[in-house]
């Protein structure tokens, strides 16, 4: 018996790295995905390249090969509609949401005096009220359905510790800081738990942009707010970041919600 038999997943930024790992650990528990990624550039100011159409078909294949059950779309979570649909479509589909892993997101370097006005409203529009709307599609059926639930909100150390370089990211993901206590504290009453997680550097394409390297050889000492307390890798695995999201999301940590987890090496301590 899977820890997530008979629930049903919706994961946002599905289509490679965190969250094709997210999509595919939660089938090989048991659960049912719906997917959703955007499969297109989003930003001129990212410096690694987006995810396409093809990945999302590999996430689909990943999710079939543990045994699981998905419905993958092409979506945007700037777009309202489009999550709303989605949603529709998987309860249509699946019968029920229980858990949502609010991950999409992407990430540019300037330093913040310097950055273009859309470089900001861009990633802000996606980081932060991305998340914002896909819970804002997203609990209505769970709430409907009476069976509880668990958000997780995929922030960053940035959004407990800001890392030089990169204003906009540590605005947004300190921002879903203040938007996973709110919506905790609004979903309580309907046995909705919600956390956020924070992870340092993942071994993904955007957690290997070498857009921070250029960043920090243009300002060393920008440095100084890097390093960790664990030293034996500087980067986690998609793997490490889908134990700790398993986890907070699933019935083990019933207890838990408003929380924020790092998921560090230590860096936000360092």
């Amino acid at each position: 018996m899977g820890e997530f038999d008979g629930k049903v997943a919706f994961v946002t930024g599905a289509a490679r790295g965190q969250g094709r790992s997210h999509a595919v650990r939660l089938a090989r528990e048991g659960a049912a995905i719906v997917a959703i990624d955007v499969c297109a550039p989003v930003s001129d100011y990212n410096s690694y390249a987006p995810a396409t159409a093809e990945d999302l078909d590999e996430t689909v294949r990943l999710v079939e090969a543990e045994g699981g059950r998905i419905l993958a779309r092409r979506a945007d979570v700037r777009d309202s509609a489009q999550l709303a649909q989605v949603v529709a479509d998987g309860v249509a589909e699946f019968g029920r949401l229980d858990v949502v892993i609010a991950n999409a997101g992407i990430c540019n370097w300037s330093r913040f005096w310097e950055m273009p006005d859309d470089q900001w409203e861009t990633l802000i529009d996606v980081n932060l009220t991305g998340v914002w709307k896909t819970l804002k599609a997203s609990v209505p059926a769970m709430i409907e359905a009476g069976n509880g639930g668990s958000i997780v909100v995929v922030s960053s150390v940035a959004g407990i510790k800001p890392i030089p370089g990169q204003a906009n990211y540590a605005a947004a993901k300190s921002g879903l800081v203040g938007l996973t206590q709110a919506a905790a504290k609004e979903l309580g009453e309907y046995r909705i738990r919600v956390n956020s997680v924070h992870p340092y550097g993942v071994d993904t394409p955007m957690g290997t942009d070498q857009g921070s390297l250029k960043m920090l050889e243009a300002h060393p000492q920008f440095a100084a707010s890097l390093g960790t307390i664990l030293t034996e890798s500087p980067l986690a695995t998609v793997d490490d970041i889908s134990d700790a999201v398993l986890w907070i999301a699933s019935d083990k940590a019933h207890t838990v919600t408003a929380t924020q987890l790092t998921v560090d090496m230590g860096n936000t301590k360092v």
